[in-house]
């Protein structure tokens, strides 16, 4: 089969003939309707060797860990275990993005996005869904598509579930007449917009140097957009607030400029979620420069409860999750544009998709 893999740290990944995966026991293989493509991409094509050692990464590997397909072929003795969706060859399915053992203190108690075990996984180090097939190591890391397309579904489970985790950790932060604020309008960002305008009545203001992610952001549900994230932000935000200061500021950049900002926009009692990143830092004293009785948080990924409730929402239409389909052959002119901050949505690479068809061949949205 082709694969789009990494198989040298710091060499541009390739598109190559690899050999078909077959599952053993307890496995699951899932022939790739369409997966999406992200930022954290471009990190991991950079990343010298021995950081990559020290995660437990391994090149070569296979990239791309927004995936969904149909189940191709299960392995001997795969159970589905209790509350597990049963498995039909053929079912269109979603892939779980962050990889979890199941079985340590976190994983028991429902915070597997934070468990120790799951530094490697797919797209990460492991074998991932830029590919025409890809294993999944057991049920738990499946969720049931119903009416959702698999070939547009993948962003749900990376960008639609991370941002439902920021959201939902700021959800008893935000007020009924609040304003609650999204730093970088883009693929997480717009998920953000969305979830804050279904799940909060605050105000939602959208943050973004680029005029067409703003436009979008209006487009999803925002209230207010300002161009830019700098040292005039935090102003303007407290101007659209009386003064106040946000109940919640959601970073999804996470550069030097937009952590001041958002930091300095919260109002007493607010809250700051790092999402994005960009490696910014922040050098001021604490008293003055973290909002006072507030919270600061930072996290990489969600859970799979964050998956499931994000496929949930989707299914029941109340998120928008628009994509611009590339076929495989062009996997290279996706990356090229999203680098460029030229998408309207996510980017999502077709392995059926035609070595005849153009970049950006088709968009379409849920």
């Amino acid at each position: 089969m082709r694969a789009f893999r990494i198989e040298e740290w710091q060499r541009p990944p390739r598109l190559v003939e690899v050999p078909d995966p077959e599952p053993g026991p307890g496995q699951i293989l899932v022939e790739v309707a369409g997966c999406g493509l992200c930022h954290s991409d471009f990190t991991m094509m950079g990343m010298p060797a021995e950081v990559g050692g020290a995660l437990g990464w391994h090149a070569p590997f296979t990239l791309g860990h927004e995936t969904a397909g149909r189940i191709a072929a299960i392995g001997t003795g795969t159970g589905t275990g209790t509350g597990a969706p049963p498995l039909a060859l053929g079912d269109a399915v979603a892939l779980v993005s962050p990889a979890s053992c199941g079985t340590c203190w976190y994983c028991v108690r429902g915070q597997d996005g934070s468990c120790p075990n799951g530094l490697a996984g797919r797209g990460y180090g492991r074998d991932g869904g830029l590919a025409e097939y890809v294993l999944v190591d057991g049920a738990r890391d499946l969720v049931p598509l119903r009416t959702l397309d698999p070939r547009t579904a993948g962003p749900l489970t990376d960008a639609g579930a991370t941002a439902y985790h920021a959201v939902r950790r700021v959800l008893p932060r935000v007020l009924p007449d609040g304003v609650a604020v999204v730093i970088g309008a883009g693929g997480l960002g717009a998920f953000a917009v969305q979830f804050l305008r279904a799940l909060t009545a605050a105000r939602v203001i959208a943050v973004d140097p680029v005029p067409t992610r703003l436009e979008f952001a209006r487009e999803l549900g925002a209230d207010e957009a300002l161009e830019g994230a700098g040292d005039t932000t935090a102003a303007e935000i407290r101007e659209l607030t009386g003064g106040r200061g946000a109940d919640a500021v959601l970073d999804f950049a996470g550069a030097d400029a937009t952590i001041r900002a958002g930091l300095a926009a919260v109002r007493p009692g607010g809250a700051y979620g790092l999402v994005g990143a960009s490696g910014g830092t922040f050098d001021r004293p604490w008293f003055g420069g973290l909002p006072r009785d507030g919270e600061v948080f930072t996290f990489q990924g969600s859970t799979i409860a964050d998956v499931q409730e994000v496929v949930a929402l989707a299914e029941r239409g109340v998120v928008r999750n628009e994509v611009e389909l590339f076929p495989l052959d062009r996997v290279q002119d996706a990356y090229a544009r999203l680098d460029k901050g030229e998408l309207r949505g996510r980017a999502v690479v077709v392995p059926g998709g035609g070595p005849d068809q153009g970049a950006g061949w088709q968009r379409g949205h849920q």
